[in-house]
């Protein structure tokens, strides 16, 4: 299987770099994982909506150039369905056997994704209401594709 994380923005926190890196290493036993940056589109702190929108309409346009017609996608996104660590597991391992081994996630920037990488993913899904940094998210959404295959492996991880 091959997954795919495609995020807005540079990294640049240690700390979230150091837990990235060590549960890619973990998952190196069960796919190839990868995470691909993009740059995010520069904006003052107050914008229009029609500025919000060309921003996100931007930062779109590069992820969807990075993303293969082949690829299963899961826009991460607050209106998506929440899922627990048990269902994500199933999820995954139901794409695998039925002929999606090439994985992609998104990961906005702050202002989110744009409609054309909505529409472009098959999945929507949400960690909760809750509003967390887009490069926290980056480290949960790494951890919580580990636990998937260790829930899968029956791995005691998850207990």
């Amino acid at each position: 299987m091959n997954i795919k994380v495609i995020c807005v923005g540079k990294l640049k926190e240690k700390y979230l770099k150091q837990g990235i890196a060590e549960y890619s290493k973990r998952l190196s036993k069960f796919c190839k994982f990868e995470v691909i940056e993009v740059p995010d589109e520069k904006a003052p702190e107050r914008l229009s909506l029609a500025e919000m929108e060309a921003v996100k309409q931007k930062e779109g346009e590069r992820i969807l150039h990075k993303i293969r017609d082949k690829e299963y996608v899961y826009a991460l996104a607050i209106e998506g369905t929440e899922r627990s660590s048990e269902e994500f597991a199933s999820e995954l391992e139901k794409l695998g056997t039925y002929g999606h081994s090439d994985l992609t996630f998104v990961i906005g920037g702050s202002l989110g994704l744009s409609p054309e990488v909505l529409k472009r993913a098959q999945t929507k899904i949400s960690f909760g209401r809750f509003t967390l940094p887009h490069q926290l998210m980056r480290l949960v959404l790494t951890e919580q594709i580990y636990r998937g295959f260790m829930i899968n492996n029956g791995s005691p991880y998850h207990k």
